[in-house]
């Protein structure tokens, strides 16, 4: 009970830290604006990671590393932390091991990574029906514009309305079916075959 407990804290908090890092990256790469409301509480949650680790980390292909790398190691360590509190026993050489859990934090990143964008659209479809001059609508379509974008060049719109998004989340829901089905692959690495 206690280790469900502390689970739900640590992987409640790692998952925070890992969307502010994402949403950092994502409105680097999209070059949008930090001198706003939600931008301002990205750089200021996690100002205290990216900035030393920018000294280490160059940015690659005008990515920001700084940002994506930390949000990594935290999935790392959150399923080696929960791994580990659920009782797992890692078998097999350590380095096969740290290859698993380097594999399935990976897979989680990823995992983050969609239920960003899916959140990023939901919000700028709904708020571009409900309120389409509200002051967040212009950042959350500008970040689901590079996402939208294939779909809407395939998906017509009908009697004006845009079906893209929804193309988009039933997609975004497929992807994460396979990534669950894809950590279960990393299981010999941690657990010896």
């Amino acid at each position: 009970m206690l280790a469900n407990i502390l689970l739900l804290v640590l992987d409640t908090a790692g998952a925070f830290l890992t969307l502010m890092l994402l949403a950092r990256f994502y409105m680097q790469w999209q070059r949008i604006s930090f001198r706003n409301q939600i931008g301002q509480f990205v750089v200021s949650t996690t100002d205290w990671l990216v900035r030393p680790l920018r000294r280490f980390v160059p940015g690659l292909f005008g990515l920001d590393m700084a940002s994506l790398l930390p949000a990594w190691v935290v999935q790392v360590l959150l399923v080696a932390i929960e791994l580990s509190l659920r009782g797992a026993v890692f078998s097999g050489n350590a380095g096969a091991v740290l290859l698993g859990l380097w594999g399935v934090g990976l897979i989680e990143l990823i995992r983050m990574m969609v239920y960003l964008v899916f959140a990023v659209v939901l919000g700028s479809a709904v708020l571009s029906w409900v309120s389409p001059h509200a002051p967040l609508a212009p950042l959350l379509h500008s970040l689901a514009a590079p996402f939208l974008r294939p779909f809407r060049r395939i998906v017509p719109t009908i009697a004006n309305v845009d079906l893209s998004p929804l193309v988009l989340l039933l997609v975004l829901q497929i992807v994460l079916m396979v990534l669950g089905g894809m950590r279960g692959n990393f299981a010999p690495l941690l657990f010896g075959a």
